[in-house]
């Protein structure tokens, strides 16, 4: 079977957790015989066709980019024309250009979207798209919740139930390198034998200002990795609020993050915004063992995270709840190791790639066949 997925951004120009969920989908199918090929845009020089992980990337310049949409006319005839060598089409939404290429393009072959996330702060445009976006979602032949939660939660979802299933994002942590011990000392000079680790891009919905607030108040490590667009705006915080304990490490590479995730005491992801749909980052904390604090948005961060047993989850926006949950982690070492290895637990029965794998291959027959009856 050939499986073509197409999303604005991918490997090597992002590598956020879309991105990294399409790579590990494409991986763990790949392994139960299906071929897969991605359909991405760039803004940057390098070739139009590259391998990565296995899996052929077709790259096609972006023309521009309004609210985070991008476009390219250029991709519109290309996936029609990879479209027509797939069994399936695999969409990634959000993307409103990517709804519209489907119909621009013609795609008549079976079709599924990943519905990472419900548009949450671009109200006014959500109005204007909200047409096409119905249309398409009604057009598609699967839809793909990330999680239990987020189904449950989503109005959009609810109303095309019949047609969504909830696969919940996987990882192999096979794929993530092995740190060396030179870059094991290194990390544990810079951060010490205990801090806190968030990981991700330094986004709105990422509820930084809630740890540095609660960070007012406290005095343990905290390492922040990952750099964007309000970078500049968290360091200030940080700098008013005379936080010398809390690190801004910037974006680092494979290897450096996972050092920090084997070193880390605990993950803490105060995401406070439904954007926040999952949490790639937070899954990784729970594959690498350790306790999480994460905050309750009816997402799939809650079914990561389950409360009382892998971490602690509190209340969006509240600072002081947050720092609790820190302080109750940090004075009892014996339940954060406990909850760290019941993350573990919790992480190989319902979020390993091959399990995802399998029930995407499992999806993708469905529609198939349901297609050819059709």
């Amino acid at each position: 079977m050939r499986v073509l997925h197409f999303y604005k951004t991918y490997y090597p120009d992002s590598w956020g957790g879309v991105e990294q969920a399409i790579r590990q989908i494409c991986v763990g199918t790949a392994r139960r015989g299906i071929h897969n090929e991605v359909l991405t845009l760039t803004r940057q020089d390098g070739p139009a066709r590259m391998e990565i992980d296995g899996v052929v990337v077709h790259r096609v310049r972006q023309d521009v980019e309004i609210a985070s949409n991008a476009m390219s006319l250029r991709a519109i005839g290309r996936l029609r024309e990879l479209a027509r060598e797939a069994d399936v089409v695999h969409y990634h939404f959000p993307w409103p250009f990517g709804d519209l290429a489907h119909f621009l393009a013609g795609v008549k072959k079976p079709s599924v979207v990943t519905y990472h996330s419900d548009i949450v702060r671009q109200k006014t445009l959500l109005k204007l798209y909200s047409p096409l976006m119905r249309r398409f979602l009604a057009d598609v032949d699967g839809i793909v919740a990330t999680s239990p939660n987020y189904f449950a939660s989503s109005d959009v979802l609810k109303r095309y139930g019949a047609k969504v299933r909830a696969i919940p994002f996987g990882l192999d942590r096979t794929t993530y390198p092995q740190p060396t011990p030179e870059r094991l000392a290194y990390w544990r000079e810079r951060a010490g034998e205990r801090f806190f680790l968030f990981v991700g891009v330094l986004r709105y919905y990422k509820g930084l200002h809630i740890l540095l607030d609660a960070m007012a108040q406290l005095d343990y490590p905290v390492v922040i990795v990952g750099a964007g667009p309000i970078e500049n705006e968290l360091k200030e915080h940080a700098l008013r609020l005379g936080l010398t304990h809390v690190q801004f490490v910037g974006a680092v590479d494979e290897a450096d993050k996972v050092a920090l995730l084997t070193l880390c005491y605990a993950m803490a992801f105060p995401s406070h915004l439904r954007s926040e749909a999952f949490g790639i980052s937070l899954l990784e904390g729970a594959m690498f063992g350790k306790p999480m604090i994460s905050s309750e948005i009816g997402t799939g961060t809650t079914y990561i995270n389950a409360d009382g047993d892998t971490g602690l989850v509190v209340p969006p926006s509240d600072a002081a709840a947050f720092g609790n949950a820190m302080r109750t982690l940090w004075e009892n070492p014996q339940l954060a190791a406990a909850m760290g290895e019941r993350a573990t637990h919790r992480f190989e029965a319902l979020f390993t790639a091959a399990k995802m794998a399998e029930d995407y291959a499992a999806l993708y027959a469905d529609i198939v066949e349901s297609s050819a009856k059709r």
